[in-house]
């Protein structure tokens, strides 16, 4: 019986998943780059995969001219897909500007890694998602948002983006038509 959790444990070490790192605020780029950097220089590539700073675009208008820009979704993290082995766990903690993991309750505690459910909301919004969302709904459909601030109201689909899995919902707020981007996966279709 305690080979078997021996194993269990083994496994859980060896297995991908995503963990969320704290930086200092401004700095995720910064330590995105100081992790690359170690990954090569240490030849950890086996255990640290992909980092990322989770950035969406927004347009900001500026002297009537549109530009586009990244805006920072979770300022003060960064995100590392990674096997959690001592020495990954060493390696990015004792990176310059790691603060430390979130959900480890500290005392040599090693963290909680990210829902993949979560994590999958993160990559369809940056448009690096894998997996597709099929829906029921085309444009012109009613629709139901089922989480978030607009969380039970209806709307009629404007705009479909496939690339994203994003929809431009036309909903009534204050007595006016207005477009909401709301993800795929937090719409259904109104049935009458």
């Amino acid at each position: 019986m305690s080979e078997n959790k021996t194993n269990v444990v083994l496994d859980e070490e060896n297995e991908k998943r995503w963990y969320v790192v704290n930086t200092y605020s401004g700095h995720e780029n910064r330590v995105k780059e100081n992790l690359e950097r170690r990954v090569e220089s240490m030849g950890i590539q086996d255990y640290l995969f992909r980092i990322l700073v989770a950035e969406e675009p927004e347009i900001e208008i500026k002297n009537g001219k549109k530009i586009e820009k990244m805006r920072n979704m979770f300022p003060g993290y960064v995100f590392v897909e990674m096997r959690m082995t001592d020495e990954a766990w060493y390696v990015v903690r004792n990176t310059p500007g790691v603060t430390g993991f979130i959900g480890s309750s500290g005392g040599g505690a090693k963290p909680f890694p990210v829902s993949p459910d979560e994590m999958e909301s993160i990559l369809r919004r940056m448009g690096q998602s894998d997996q597709r969302v099929v829906v029921d709904f085309t444009v012109g459909d009613r629709v139901r948002i089922l989480t978030g601030p607009f969380s039970g109201m209806e709307g009629r689909v404007n705009v479909m983006n496939d690339q994203t899995q994003v929809a431009n919902v036309m909903t009534m707020l204050f007595g006016r038509e207005t477009p909401t981007d709301i993800s795929y996966n937090d719409l259904q279709k109104v049935t009458d």
